[in-house]
């Protein structure tokens, strides 16, 4: 009976945190970014719930919830497939952009424990490495997909990494800044937040 409990309680956190994370995600993107002309976007710490369920249930249900996520955005984004052509093309755009680049958020609590039990410490080191493979994610689809978008006389592959990097940096900085203000004053640790 208390397993099941848990389980409810679990899976119940879970779909509030990844209604808030899709939350934050829709409201920065009413933010108009000018430099931003071809898609790709930064939110207001819309990775933070994510990691926070991995970091307080483990990396097997931060996983489902950043699969829930990258679903809902691969939903949110679908105007994104109408710029390409062919299976691969899809397939690409489906798993670098949406599927592993947000599925990926889910790993954010691989250091839990692991840092002398330092809360801000271990989940800003998991919010950076998850960012910093969520960056990779779009490179390769920029690299790969986007190519064409890239201006005449420049190497795709610095677009890319300029073009991305521009807003997974700010990515990084926000999520980071976010999960050590969690960590600093909530205790992740205790079965009930509030």
């Amino acid at each position: 009976m208390q397993k099941n409990i848990r389980k409810t309680h679990v899976l119940a956190e879970s779909a509030i945190m990844v209604a808030l994370s899709l939350a934050i995600f829709l409201v920065s993107d009413l933010i108009p970014w000018p430099f931003l002309i071809y898609g790709g976007s930064f939110s207001l710490f819309g990775q933070v719930p994510i990691i926070i369920v991995s970091y307080r249930h483990g990396i097997k249900n931060g996983l489902s919830a950043s699969l829930a996520l990258a679903i809902f955005e691969m939903i949110m984004g679908y105007k994104n497939f109408v710029y390409v052509t062919g299976l691969a093309a899809y397939l690409t755009v489906a798993l670098a952009d949406y599927i592993v680049a947000f599925g990926c958020l889910g790993l954010g609590g691989m250091f839990k424990g692991r840092l002398g039990g330092k809360q801000s410490t271990e989940l800003a080191l998991g919010g950076a490495v998850v960012c910093v493979i969520r960056f990779v994610c779009h490179y390769i689809s920029g690299v790969t997909i986007w190519k064409g978008y890239c201006p005449e006389g420049m190497a795709v592959e610095i677009y890319s990494l300029l073009y991305n990097g521009s807003y997974m940096a700010v990515e990084l900085i926000l999520t980071v800044i976010g999960l050590i203000a969690v960590g600093k004053f909530i205790n992740l640790d205790k079965k009930k937040l509030v």
